[in-house]
């Protein structure tokens, strides 16, 4: 006996909000994955509302967790941080929203942690070439080259 439509949408629904209670997801994932299952596009998007109405889904709390993560735990700068948001497909309000989960002297003292670090691991005698390497390292985990400079300019005299 063949699956009745309700019944397979049904079961989708079950999936996919095991899907988003696993972690934090968002719209353009749980949509990818819906059509994985092998949803129409109009169902997809039915689900999703539902999904979003029941609060399986919220994006401002996907882009809040997803700070705080990158940042606390990989002490990724807010640069690398909104890259990755925006490559997620994150609304605008929702990544101000998230951004705004990081605290400006947690932020000022990680970069001068992870300089202190870095700059001990640098081989080399010359200061100079010593601090461009660690700015470099820096500006690559996505902290402000401004910044950067700024920190590497206090600890040095």
């Amino acid at each position: 006996m063949a699956e009745s439509e309700k019944d397979r949408i049904k079961k989708c629904k079950v999936k996919l909000a095991r899907y988003c209670a696993y972690r934090e997801r968002t719209h353009h994932e749980v949509k990818s994955k819906a059509m994985g299952l092998g949803l129409r596009n109009d169902e997809a998007e039915e689900l999703l509302s539902e999904l979003i109405s029941e609060n399986f889904i919220n994006e401002e709390r996907f882009a809040k967790t997803y700070v705080r993560d990158k940042f606390y735990l990989n002490k990724w700068g807010r640069n690398k941080i909104l890259q990755g948001l925006k490559q997620k497909r994150i609304s605008d309000y929702c990544i101000d929203s998230g951004m705004n989960e990081i605290d400006e002297d947690d932020y000022r003292n990680t970069l001068k942690s992870l300089f202190e670090k870095k700059i001990t691991t640098v081989k080399g005698d010359n200061q100079l070439i010593k601090n461009q390497k660690a700015a470099s390292f820096l500006i690559g985990k996505g902290y402000e080259s401004s910044m950067v400079w700024q920190i590497i300019k206090e600890q040095s005299s």
